[in-house]
């Protein structure tokens, strides 16, 4: 796959070469493929490309079910390149199923083990404001209890302020979600809405209640930003700097 640099910018197949636009706004240049769609299919010969395709495919579906799951998260997070991004996360906790065979290894076999959840653990759904960068405060995250603290938190000096931001929220939320069926439930924490000025404060973040759902536990910090103006908040930039990530699997 190879990069297009000219000043004419195609979509389209060309003299057995596909060009196209990636979700990053690049222009890429592909070969068609000579190889048959049925030799593919039954060809001795493919059937590594066989087994691939469909570990791919399994993937591909762990990853919209799971996106399905936390929609409601998700709404203000506009990162088109997490759809790949997550698959390409999945691909790896896949690898860590090591008793299925090749072509039949699954992402709720992987993520069960300790290294499958630490290859997840940490994905920012938007790369453009990972929550490291957004959120320069320690917090603790107290599994037993469910609750996140964050100690004297300064909204000026702790964050990562985009331009004509006047106004941020604070908020967690907890999944017990099931990769081999996928299924999930979500559970929402408090909201602590915060002007971004120089006042210190305590962040206590907890539920009400909890998820009883079968599978793995995921908590999730998110950080979104606002701008006020006659006295009514309006999300900054349609959430462009909103960050989201998944804080500890267990």
């Amino acid at each position: 796959m190879a990069k297009l640099k000219s000043l004419l910018k195609i979509e389209g197949t060309l003299d057995g070469m596909t060009f196209y636009k990636n979700q990053d706004g690049e222009y890429l240049v592909k070969t068609k493929s000579g190889v048959s769609k049925s030799r593919i299919e039954n060809d001795p010969a493919f059937i590594r490309t066989r087994e691939n395709g469909q570990e791919f495919g399994h993937i591909a579906k762990s990853g919209k079910m799971y996106r399905r799951a936390i929609a409601n998260l998700l709404a203000d997070v506009p990162d088109r390149s997490k759809i790949y991004r997550l698959t390409s996360r999945l691909n790896q906790v896949k690898k860590y199923d090591l008793t299925s065979s090749r072509g039949q290894r699954k992402v709720s076999v992987g993520i069960a083990s300790p290294e499958g959840k630490e290859a997840l653990k940490f994905f920012d759904f938007n790369k453009k404001a990972t929550l490291d960068a957004v959120l320069k405060s320690n917090y603790n995250l107290d599994t037993a209890t469910n609750e996140i603290i964050i100690n004297d938190f300064i909204p000026q000096l702790n964050l990562g302020i985009p331009q004509g931001a006047t106004h941020v929220e604070l908020s967690a939320a907890i999944m017990n979600f099931d990769f081999a069926t996928g299924q999930g439930e979500v559970a929402i924490s408090n909201v602590e809405n915060l002007m971004i000025d120089s006042t210190a404060s305590t962040i206590n973040l907890n539920f009400s209640s909890t998820p009883s759902a079968a599978g793995e536990t995921y908590y999730f910090m998110k950080v979104a930003y606002f701008q006020e103006f006659n006295g009514e908040q309006y999300p900054l930039l349609n959430g462009a700097f909103n960050a989201l990530q998944i804080i500890e699997i267990i």
